[in-house]
């Protein structure tokens, strides 16, 4: 434990070096994630035929492992940041549309008759019943999103990428365990605050939505 402290303490700027770009990588994935995959899921909950299909090439894609899509985007894209969030971004779409479309499909009929009862248009309904009420499964979409996309954010090292990956790999190369530590850690730390805010956002919504569903 001394050790790890001392190493922590002799590696302070590398870690805010490597914590901060493992930080950029990993937002801007997401934020990308959450621009594609919640207008996609939308869309699938209106074109049902198409979601079956769409949610079934992002299932594969999810399922090649990391190192491989990042060694195709290395060949593309070259190293460095972009063909990291290039590969993270792709990885972020499944969790999120899916989560997107089954909550914009499983909101009470009985609340979108009554919103059209009152006049509403569709894109009315969409934006002022069925989105408020589905947030709360969206959010939990973008949790997971998020989780995933840090721990597999420490693998962009192998191509130049940065983040606490470089941390790891340094370590490992090395013999140095501790320094494996000083990026495992604060990758693991990083990941269940996420997680932990977002489980309060989510919290939130589904209180909206209750106070939404009672009114």
């Amino acid at each position: 434990m001394h050790n790890f402290l001392h190493e922590i303490v002799k590696s302070s700027d590398q870690i805010i070096t490597a914590l901060g770009q493992h930080i950029t990588i990993s937002v801007t994935a997401l934020i990308l994630g959450i621009i594609v995959a919640v207008p996609a899921g939308i869309l699938l909950s209106v074109k049902r035929k198409a979601a079956a299909v769409a949610l079934g090439v992002f299932g594969v894609i999810n399922t090649i492992p990391s190192i491989v899509l990042l060694g195709v985007a290395m060949i593309f894209l070259g190293l460095g940041f972009t063909p990291a969030v290039a590969v993270l971004f792709l990885y972020s779409i499944l969790p999120i549309m899916r989560a997107t479309y089954t909550g914009i499909s499983e909101v009470n009929p009985k609340y979108i008759k009554a919103a059209k009862g009152m006049g509403m248009s569709r894109l009315q309904i969409l934006r002022m019943v069925q989105f408020p009420l589905a947030l709360p499964a969206i959010i939990t979409g973008i949790r997971l999103s998020a989780i995933y996309i840090i721990s597999w954010a420490t693998l962009s090292a192998f191509i130049g990428g940065g983040g606490l990956g470089d941390l790891i790999w340094m370590g490992l190369q090395s013999y140095n365990f501790n320094l494996v530590l000083c990026g495992a850690v604060p990758a693991t730390l990083l990941s269940l605050l996420v997680s932990a805010l977002l489980n309060r956002v989510i919290k939130l919504a589904s209180r909206h939505k209750s106070e939404e569903v009672g009114a």
